[in-house]
């Protein structure tokens, strides 16, 4: 065993029945898992997208019909092939097919604007890109300042290749070459971006395969699950448990392009769908949706919510108006992404369960970060585990700071209580400093949340000559609803510790967020600095 994990880590007392401690993972290339199961279950439906359906037989040929379009186009083991696609069975195509290429898959937001792109294209040095005919003009403003040599297009004829064309001419036999799985890099994601510059993270082959079967073995997935595939694929949650984790386990998973609560619940209802996985974000808006009692959602098993800590209420509701369980978890990029997830039969709310298996973690003081500190007391996160990070994508120094001492330093304020459950209480480089005390802006928000009027709410540190920092909350209202500024100070101010009390308000249509959901605070304080 790599990763040999103490026996005294109070959280083995609640493991999830049946579950094994530990795992062997196969020193394979990800894109075995799609042969294997092309081998396993041929006839069984893959994806699905609208009216679409891929079984596990035609989704291997196709990907390896395009593997053998992008070796004759040039592209070299270990080249970077970019995937610039909002959720799709393209998306699917393109992934599994580059890798079956020998290329390295960099992923990008197709929300992505000209600066964005040209800076993800130029730091991968991405040689190739597949993208569709809405998001090929943005390519083609800023192709001539990269290195791109081919643009393969999904949906329509342009300057570039069509994928229809590579996938008509060539036969499904991809070229072969050696992959070192624990050495080779599969996946550059890029950070989302909630505290600074994106970074791209290496996920190497091993990282992988070693997530997708973290995920589904704790949750006991197999061909009799649905799951429905609506967090953003270039993202790497929604790689690991929309794509990745269904081809693992031979499930279905149906993909969701966008978020539309009506049309997510009609689905579940229609196709039995037995596992959604989403930002806590989207739980908020499905509770609050008229139309969550219209729908059958009895096939559900589970949910998941992630990407921000949810409030308690919202999943005490969203369990109330539904009868599903909510299951609660963490993890961040730079590890694949998870590496918590609580056990279904005991979810303790307000945490993010406990490590899954083969993954350590601990809680380390902030000034040093060397310090073990003990159940209850807040430090920053450490992890470790099979699913950590190679590193970052021309950056030693951010690599230094990461990886040390054989943990990834997550940047997250946490803690541990007795149980061995942890608790995210902040973002390390979000918190406020007033007059040498920290504040954790979640904790704030928790209290605004209790408040009838707020639907959203976001905290963040205000610039202030005399204390350092002030916290602001920028606050979304629920429709129908108005209430004074003073009013929520003062609500928060009753229920909160004085120097943690908002010394301002600011209502908004919106809180930014990352595409998964998580709250874009450093946008919110750049915008009151301005």
């Amino acid at each position: 065993m790599e990763y040999q994990i103490p026996r005294d880590r109070p959280w083995f007392k609640f493991w999830p029945e049946g579950v094994p401690q530990h795992l062997d993972y196969p020193e394979i290339p990800l894109f075995e898992f799609l042969s294997q199961a092309a081998q396993r279950w041929p006839e069984n439906i893959a994806f699905s997208c609208r009216e679409r359906r891929l079984t596990y037989k035609e989704l291997n040929e196709l990907t390896g019909k395009l593997a053998a379009g992008i070796h004759n186009l040039g592209i070299k083991t270990g080249d970077r092939v970019m995937l610039f696609l909002p959720n799709s069975l393209e998306f699917i195509i393109g992934y599994y097919g580059i890798l079956k290429a020998g290329g390295t898959v960099t992923t990008a937001n197709p929300l992505y604007r000209q600066a964005e792109l040209k800076h993800q294209l130029n730091d991968t040095e991405a040689k190739a890109i597949m993208t569709n005919g809405d998001l090929y003009p943005l390519v083609k403003e800023v192709q001539a300042e990269t290195q791109l040599k081919a643009v393969i297009l999904t949906d329509a004829e342009g300057n570039g290749l069509s994928l229809g064309q590579i996938l008509e001419k060539y036969s499904p036999h991809p070229p072969k070459f050696a992959v070192k799985p624990k050495d080779d890099v599969a996946v550059i994601v890029y950070t989302g971006g909630t505290t600074g510059l994106s970074k791209g993270v290496l996920l190497t082959h091993y990282n992988l395969v070693a997530n997708a079967m973290q995920n589904a073995i704790w949750f006991g997935w197999s061909p009799e699950d649905t799951i429905i595939g609506l967090l953003p694929f270039y993202h790497s949650w929604g790689a690991c448990t929309c794509v990745n984790s269904p081809i693992y386990s031979g499930a279905r998973a149906i993909v969701l392009p966008r978020f539309d609560a009506e049309e997510l619940l009609k689905t579940v209802e229609r196709e039995r769908a037995t596992v959604i996985y989403g930002a806590a974000s989207m739980f908020a808006a499905l509770v609050s949706s008229p139309v969550i009692g219209k729908y059958d959602l009895s096939s559900l098993r589970y949910v998941k919510a992630g990407a921000m800590p949810i409030p308690p209420e919202i999943k005490e509701r969203w369990e109330q108006l539904t009868g599903v369980k909510m299951d609660l978890g963490y993890g961040l990029s730079e590890a694949s992404p998870e590496t918590h997830n609580s056990p279904l039969q005991r979810v303790k709310p307000g945490t993010i369960g406990t490590p899954v298996m083969d993954t350590d973690a601990r809680i380390v003081d902030e000034e040093t970060g060397e310090v073990e500190l003990l159940p209850g007391q807040m430090g920053e996160l450490l992890v470790r585990g099979p699913q950590v990070m190679k590193g970052y994508l021309n950056r030693p120094e951010d690599d230094r700071e990461a990886l040390r001492h054989g943990w990834l330093y997550t940047g997250d304020l946490a803690l541990m209580d007795e149980e061995g459950y942890f608790r995210i209480v902040d973002r390390k480089k979000e918190t406020i400093k007033y007059k040498g005390y920290t504040i954790a802006p979640a904790e704030v928000e928790a209290i605004l949340y209790e408040h009838p009027a707020v639907k959203e709410c976001a905290v963040v540190g205000k610039p202030d000559p005399l204390a350092g920092e002030v916290p602001k909350a920028y606050v979304v209202l629920n429709e129908g609803f108005t209430v004074d500024k003073e009013e929520l100070i003062k609500f928060c101010a009753e229920r909160i510790a004085p120097y943690k009390r908002i010394r301002e308000v600011e209502f908004i249509k919106e809180i930014p967020k990352t595409p998964v959901g998580k709250v874009l605070r450093r946008v919110l304080r750049d915008r009151g600095r301005d």
